[in-house]
């Protein structure tokens, strides 16, 4: 592969090849002329700005890291798409790196970023290990965890434990008893942090939740904890779902295979509100996460992060709002 280089322009455009870096250095001085005949050279020629190097020679870089686990998946896709958007607005070039949350591939995902002098790191899966955090800081690189909190990091987080305690009050409200959480044997800090506030709600309330896993957080998952839960014999009248993802396979199941209606026999509840939520099929009552509100909040601490690297750690809260939908209609609402 050959692009076309600088020297190629300045002999299109009869000039220096210092007069092409300057017309390209962002405050260089270059006369308008000279300014007009590079550009038009460039233009002509397709040229573009060997960004690769002149990170190389000023020891900076615009690359930025997202590590995430199965980013197509469910609410991350939308994050991760919405966060490649707000970095690209900010003039980074975002590097998605599809990894496991175990230590060692952690840690190989990030020596590859640093490597490459990324400028940061995003994280979306699981809870990075003290040695990636050391590293990262050995190499001041900064990092921005998202969906879970570490001290030593700054990081985004979804009002996890307020939407799941708004959920237990208002299933309570509407009469339903025999309440459920559907949740999975992965146990990320957000889905450990739904199911734990939800359980304490209802039981402070005086009554029991029934709580059925899956392997993961997808629809395999709800389709397992449905069947569970109707195994169980004394089926539960309203069902938290740790995502939506969940709350779909639930919901194809209490219908096929319970031949219960919902809302009359069944309320469902999901979380993350993602586009599947509004199909007709679903028409699912959910707590939205909004991914850009996210995205941008991460990258608010990354600017954050670069412009202090002494600041204390920045830590972001964003609280989902209920949307209500035909699964669950809550006793105050009268329309949805």
């Amino acid at each position: 592969m050959r692009f076309v280089s600088a020297e190629q322009v300045a002999r299109r455009a009869g000039v220096s090849r210092s007069a092409v870096s300057r017309t390209f250095t962002p405050g260089a001085s270059v006369s308008p002329a000279t300014r007009e005949k590079v550009l038009k050279a460039a233009e002509e020629l397709g040229y573009h700005v060997n960004d690769l190097a002149r990170g190389v020679l000023n020891n900076q870089s615009r690359l930025v890291g997202i590590v995430a686990t199965k980013p197509e998946v469910g609410f991350r896709a939308h994050l991760t798409a919405a966060l490649t958007k707000a970095l690209i607005r900010r003039g980074s070039v975002p590097v998605l790196i599809n990894t496991g949350q175990t230590e060692e591939e952690m840690l190989a995902a990030q020596k590859m970023l640093i490597g490459h002098r990324a400028e940061a790191t995003i994280i979306l899966s699981g809870s990075p290990p003290e040695s990636f955090l050391d590293l990262a800081r050995r190499n001041g690189q900064p990092v921005v965890l998202i969906g879970r909190c570490e001290p030593e990091a700054d990081h985004v987080r979804a009002g996890n434990s307020e939407a799941s305690i708004e959920a237990a009050r208002l299933l309570l409200a509407a009469g339903r008893r025999r309440l459920a959480f559907a949740g999975s044997h992965s146990a990320t800090p957000s889905i450990l942090e739904r199911q734990i506030a939800f359980v304490a709600e209802v039981e402070h309330h005086g009554f029991s939740v029934q709580i059925a896993h899956g392997e993961d957080s997808n629809y395999d998952c709800g389709v397992a904890a449905a069947r569970a839960l109707l195994a169980e014999g004394d089926r539960p009248d309203a069902i938290f779902c740790a995502n939506d993802l969940i709350a779909f396979g639930v919901m194809d199941v209490l219908r096929r295979e319970g031949g219960l209606s919902i809302p009359q026999d069944v309320a469902v509840i999901g979380f993350d509100d993602v586009p599947e939520a509004a199909w007709l099929n679903y028409d699912l009552t959910t707590f939205r996460q909004d991914p850009l509100i996210m995205a941008q909040r991460a990258v608010d601490l990354l600017e954050r992060r670069i412009a202090n690297p002494d600041a204390d750690q920045g830590h972001d809260r964003v609280v989902p709002e209920l949307v209500v939908r035909q699964t669950f209609v809550p006793a105050n609402v009268t329309e949805v």
